[in-house]
């Protein structure tokens, strides 16, 4: 993957510092409501534009949630890496994901040739599950 030359602005490093200090994936909405309670003078497209830049520059991830995109500041932007996400509080970890031989052998199974991969585990924590009455 080629990553995208991007002009550095002031609103650009705002959404990466705002990105940054987020513990789990959020969404650029809620990303662009934090910027403009705290005083941020940043349109939502420009969030949006400058959200996918850093996904093309593997400084963020991004994952698709059946409530929308959501992105995270990468740990480490050089490697392939996987997330279990909790879908109560949004805390992220980054996973081993099966062998990559696995991935490999499943798509030769069935007749494909892996291109590439994506692997989220979504689920609830345990302080979540902690914190929630029994059910």
């Amino acid at each position: 993957m080629t990553s995208t030359r991007t002009r550095r602005t002031a609103q650009g490093a705002a959404v990466r510092t705002a990105l940054e200090s987020m513990a789990g994936f959020i969404s650029a909405q809620e990303l662009h409501r934090r910027l403009s309670d705290d005083g941020s003078k940043i349109g939502i497209a420009t969030v949006y534009r400058q959200l996918n830049a850093l996904v093309e520059n593997r400084e963020a991830d991004a994952i698709s949630t059946p409530e929308g995109q959501l992105y995270r500041a990468c740990e480490d932007p050089q490697t392939h890496h996987h997330h279990m996400v909790c879908t109560s509080c949004g805390t992220t970890i980054e996973i081993e994901p099966p062998d990559e031989a696995w991935f490999t052998s499943v798509a030769r199974t069935h007749g494909f040739d892996v291109h590439s991969h994506t692997l989220e585990v979504f689920g609830v924590c345990s302080a979540c599950r902690s914190a929630s009455p029994a059910r």
